[in-house]
């Protein structure tokens, strides 16, 4: 019986990680959300709205810069890669009430690829799609400028997972996290806010960490 135990506890962290990585394909799989409620090593809880989420990669990647701007652009992910990058440590926060802490983001500032666009005096706001061809997001224009607002390559010091919305994902520190629009594919510059995905089915617009949503539990950044 102790040789059991003993085996036991010594295979229990490949069974961990064969686990996670069968829950990690199931959900992808999922377009109900279900299995966000399953356990997961990473403290993440896998969703997507859409029921599958084609992979974007260094060849067929390319995020397109439009609507109120006087440069449109198409910037592969190299472009993205070569650009001024910065990196964010601050604790994820899911509105449904999970949290993962100390999450370490790395990518180009928003305010960077902005610049690079050149934003017209009418736009207020910027809209985001994603390539899984459901869900979009918006900041105002004030928020999208913010120095804590990335166009994030890296999660967890590792190259954006495709379950976590890669190879590029909008990152918005101080937002909840259906902010952080996953598989982003479009940034378009507009005269005004147009509801996102969730904001269209009940989520306030502006997802503040503890101050909306009807929530006042802002935990403390790291």
């Amino acid at each position: 019986m102790l040789g059991l135990g003993a085996a036991g506890l010594a295979a229990a962290p490949y069974v961990q990680r064969g686990t996670e990585s069968v829950l990690s394909a199931v959900s992808g799989k999922d377009p109900t959300g279900v299995t966000g409620l399953l356990p997961n090593g990473g403290g993440f809880r896998y969703y997507s709205v859409a029921a599958s989420v084609p992979r974007r990669g260094t060849r067929d990647y390319g995020l397109t810069v439009g609507g109120l701007v006087e440069r449109r652009a198409r910037h592969s992910l190299g472009e993205l890669r070569a650009m001024p990058q910065r990196r964010i440590v601050r604790d994820v926060q899911c509105v449904t009430g999970w949290r993962v802490p100390s999450t370490p983001f790395e990518g180009v500032p928003l305010s960077h690829i902005l610049d690079l666009a050149g934003v017209r005096p009418e736009a207020t706001a910027v809209r985001f799609t994603c390539f899984d061809g459901i869900y979009s997001e918006s900041l105002t224009l004030e928020q999208a400028r913010r120095d804590d607002v990335l166009v994030a390559l890296s999660m967890q010091d590792e190259p954006v997972s495709h379950q976590h919305g890669g190879p590029v994902r909008l990152y918005v520190a101080p937002m909840y996290f259906y902010k952080s629009a996953k598989w982003l594919s479009g940034i378009e510059l507009t005269r005004e806010v147009e509801p996102g995905y969730w904001e269209k089915r009940g989520y306030d617009i502006d997802g503040w960490v503890g101050r909306s949503n009807g929530r006042d539990d802002a935990p403390t950044a790291a």
